[in-house]
């Protein structure tokens, strides 16, 4: 599996630090074994991904068990590779951060364990973190973060929702997915359109030389003035249109990839926006994979704009799932005084709201 990304030894933005506490982040939740290595919660020093793609990409979709198995082949070469780039040496690692849930259980027990095994050996503290805690806190990496209290879209695969973020570890949640997640329905979709996978990318390079006019597709907002979402209706919509339209994946491909995407971006935009108002918060943020969608970035931004909202997307290489992410919310709970012990477990669904300490 090849290494996506690293960052140069000493930090994003290369400036000395006097006395780092220097956190090792794991992540392993789904198809992307990362680990990374932040000093103080703010500078990356590495941060190394090891793709699945490759793996998966024959069956549509990831397997589970041959995610786990890869995790298990990538995972000592990632660490070793992560500690390489960032110049610290083991010793000098003095807190380890690890993905605990939600994801795939047999892929988050390969990070688990590790980061338990890496730990308890050096006498070091460790924590496990939520994974949906370490999106929000990517865009508190990039070289301009928002100050707190601030809105965000976390837009993933396997997760949408929409969150008041008061700090490092507080998040209200404001409203989430009743079923498919945004990233989800991507797939699916690129899927019909026999796109491949993963979808998102492709269809947002597709949809680019599409006429989303062209294709009426209903926006699913459900409750306007709330914040839960649904993209299944939005799924069959595109599917029953590919059934009565049979000559549509050679002739529109383009058009039917610009106007679903054109509907998932309005409702994902209009609920952002709409928290922001409610909320009065000058200042949203996205986070997650589909922070990566061109179309969505160039929305928000001209919307935003409009309402004098200021825009926070962090980097690319921090909107999938990374460990730097990880060792940041991490480094915030270990210093506030948060460790987990050798008999702690992971969990496959978002069980435990406390991580985030979050309000539903």
């Amino acid at each position: 599996m090849p290494f996506l990304s690293t960052a140069p030894p000493g930090g994003r933005d290369g400036q000395p630090q006097i006395t780092p506490l220097n956190i090792l982040g794991i992540e392993s939740s789904c198809d992307e074994t990362a680990a990374a290595v932040v000093a103080d919660g703010r500078r990356i020093l590495s941060s190394v991904v090891a793709s699945q793609i490759e793996v998966h990409h024959r069956y549509g979709g990831v397997v589970p068990e041959l995610a786990s198995r890869a995790h298990i082949e990538a995972m000592v070469p990632v660490v070793r590779e992560a500690l390489r780039h960032s110049g610290i040496a083991a010793e000098n690692i003095q807190g380890v951060a690890v993905t605990q849930g939600p994801g795939l259980v047999g892929c988050l027990l390969v990070g688990f364990c590790f980061a338990k095994a890496f730990a308890y050996a050096r006498g070091l503290p460790w924590v496990g973190v939520d994974h949906l805690a370490g999106h929000l806190s990517s865009v508190l990496l990039s070289d301009d973060p928002p100050d707190f209290p601030y809105v965000a879209l976390l837009a993933s695969g396997g997760h949408t929702g929409v969150y008041y973020v008061q700090s490092p570890l507080q998040a209200e949640l404001l409203g989430q997915t009743r079923d498919d997640a945004a990233g989800e329905a991507y797939d699916k979709v690129a899927k019909m359109l026999g796109l491949g996978y993963p979808g998102g990318a492709v269809i947002d390079q597709l949809a680019s030389r599409g006429n989303a006019d062209s294709i009426a597709f209903t926006r699913p907002y459900l409750e306007k003035d709330r914040f839960d979402f649904s993209f299944s209706g939005l799924k069959t919509a595109v599917h029953r249109y590919l059934q009565t339209h049979p000559d549509a994946i050679q002739t529109q491909q383009a058009d039917v990839a610009a106007a679903f995407q054109a509907a998932v971006v309005d409702v994902l935009i209009h609920k952002l926006l709409h928290a922001a108002a409610i909320k009065k918060c000058s200042k949203a943020a996205v986070v997650g994979g589909v922070a990566a969608n061109t179309g969505l970035r160039r929305r928000l931004h001209a919307d935003a704009a409009r309402r004098g909202i200021q825009v926070y997307i962090p980097d690319i290489s921090l909107c999938g799932d990374n460990a730097a992410m990880i060792a940041a919310t991490g480094f915030h709970l270990l210093k506030s005084g948060s460790t987990s012990t050798i008999d702690t477990d992971v969990y496959s669904r978002n069980t435990r709201p406390e991580t985030l300490r979050t309000r539903v």
